[in-house]
């Protein structure tokens, strides 16, 4: 194994090889998806009008910078919020199939918004309020109902399974209780999309995902740390029972806010953290190379689906169960060789 040690002041910090040469690469996705992205519409630019439009010079100046930059953005941050969540969620059930998305968070946080939809007037504050909160009470209810007998990650993930067709039951009736116009729009909505998603839609987004970032950051080292067994992480003064509920905290937040912008979105949550753990052939589940992942499957999923019926834009959330359902059989087939 061989590390790199990054220098900033007084502060170093040791990362392996593989995992820097690993990010860079996928930063690099990441930037050119979004150069396709800002030259993709109706009518493509040029990489350099799309540049020079981001500068604030050019004809496309309005396009590029008001209509197709806000959604590029939102697929990175939003990619990254959701794999990181699903990294969270994986390290804490040890089970690559503890995803958000899995365990009906992200259709706790569908639960949340329809409230709002259906009893106020849904504006961006309540969505994000009432997602968050639906996310944390299925969270609760999967905790208090796997605890008898003890927590295991196994039975996290089984009673969150079961746990999420429940939720998807009443978010059913709630649909179907709802006036006509609430209904279409909450179903469209449950498709997952980013079609519409402008600037006044992002500050509070990102500034929750930012925040829910920068934090879990801070917390990666204990939390790698927990990976290695309970044993080792309480020797290494780590505090379990603190540290684990911060984390679902955080991965909720993640999954609620990015839920409340673009309607739930599954599968990345679930794949970014093991195709993040493969590639960079790390213990656990890696954080860094699961936001980077996430992001670069948003962002080429929701590419897809502008340009798959083109002019006709499907939502992403088509393209990501599409793809993330031919993988999760291929993860299944390699759980069920294993056991």
């Amino acid at each position: 194994m061989t590390v790199v040690v990054l220098r900033a002041g007084r502060r170093s910090l040791a990362v392996e090889r593989r995992t820097v040469t690993l990010s860079t690469v996928l930063v690099l996705m990441m930037l050119g998806l979004a150069l396709v992205g800002l030259c993709h519409g109706p009518s493509w630019a040029t990489p350099g009008e799309a540049l020079a439009a981001l500068v604030g010079t050019g004809d496309l100046e309005v396009v590029v910078r008001d209509w197709r930059l806000p959604r590029v953005l939102a697929a990175s941050a939003f990619g990254a919020a959701l794999g990181v969540a699903g990294a969270i969620f994986q390290n804490v059930t040890r089970n690559p199939m503890g995803s958000p998305d899995v365990m009906g968070l992200d259709a706790g946080a569908y639960t949340g918004a329809l409230i709002a939809l259906t009893l106020w007037s849904g504006t961006a504050g309540q969505l994000a309020l009432t997602s968050v909160l639906g996310g944390l009470l299925v969270a609760a209810a999967i905790s208090l109902l796997s605890m008898d007998g003890g927590l295991s990650g196994l039975r996290l993930v089984v009673v969150g399974i079961a746990v999420n067709a429940i939720v998807g039951a009443v978010n059913s009736w709630i649909v179907l209780r709802a006036q006509l116009d609430v209904a279409i729009a909450a179903v469209g909505w449950n498709a997952g999309s980013l079609n519409g998603v402008d600037w006044t839609d992002l500050p509070i987004p990102f500034t929750v995902v930012a925040g829910a970032l920068l934090l879990m950051a801070t917390l990666s080292h204990a939390m790698h740390q927990a990976a290695l067994g309970d044993a080792v992480a309480v020797t290494t003064g780590v505090g379990l029972d603190r540290l684990r509920l911060l984390m679902v905290l955080l991965g909720v937040a993640c999954t609620a806010t990015v839920t409340a912008v673009a309607g739930p979105i599954p599968f990345i949550a679930l794949a970014a953290p093991q195709i993040g753990r493969r590639l960079a052939r790390a213990p656990g589940v890696p954080l860094l190379p699961a936001a980077l992942i996430g992001a670069v499957l948003f962002q080429g999923a929701d590419l897809a689906a502008q340009m798959l019926l083109a002019p006709v834009s499907l939502p992403v959330g088509v393209v990501t169960t599409a793809i993330g359902g031919c993988y999760l059989i291929w993860l299944l087939a390699q759980e069920v060789r294993r056991a």
